[in-house]
């Protein structure tokens, strides 16, 4: 999981400690409702999502090797999820995102930019240091059908993937 500092979560940029504006929403919390921007420029919103379990997949950019990796890897595990709606948010625009999932084969995850929204501060994850600054700290947050929190981390590292297992664990 992560520790926290003054209200802040501390995670690493390699190696480099780095901060975020807040927590993680607790497990057995109600999440923030949130509304990120959809590939195609439509809004996506928690209420939208109530009814089906949320991954909520976290991450700095999808440019990157890592977070590249994660959304393949939930796209993947996704074809096995019942009632599962799988969201990524980054800050990416929403143009490169849809590039990236045409060129990578991306059809069971929803990528979703927060580029024009509160999500990042509402869920306690905009870096507020170190080079990747103002971006969103690698995370996973898994809700139930009615948008209370099973599982949330926030990667000790941003350089390394999330812990899939235990985030889909809480889905059996």
């Amino acid at each position: 999981m992560y520790a926290t500092m003054g209200g802040m979560a501390d995670t690493a940029f390699q190696g480099t400690p780095a901060h975020t504006v807040g927590d993680l929403p607790a497990v057995g919390e109600q999440a923030p409702n949130f509304t990120t921007v959809s590939a195609e420029l439509k809004d996506v919103n928690g209420d939208s999502l109530r009814g089906k379990r949320v991954v909520l997949n976290i991450f700095p950019s999808v440019d990157t090797g890592v977070c590249a990796a994660s959304e393949r890897e939930f796209n993947k595990r996704a074809t096995d999820l019942e009632n599962t709606a799988v969201v990524s948010v980054s800050k990416d625009l929403p143009f490169a995102l849809a590039r990236f999932c045409a060129a990578e084969g991306i059809e069971n995850v929803e990528p979703t930019s927060a580029f024009r929204s509160s999500f990042g501060e509402d869920f306690g994850v905009t870096l507020t240091d170190s080079p990747l600054a103002g971006l969103l700290g690698r995370s996973v947050v898994v809700l139930d059908t009615d948008g209370t929190v099973l599982h949330s981390q926030l990667v000790p590292e941003i350089t390394t993937e999330p812990d899939y297992d235990a985030a889909l664990a809480v889905l059996n």
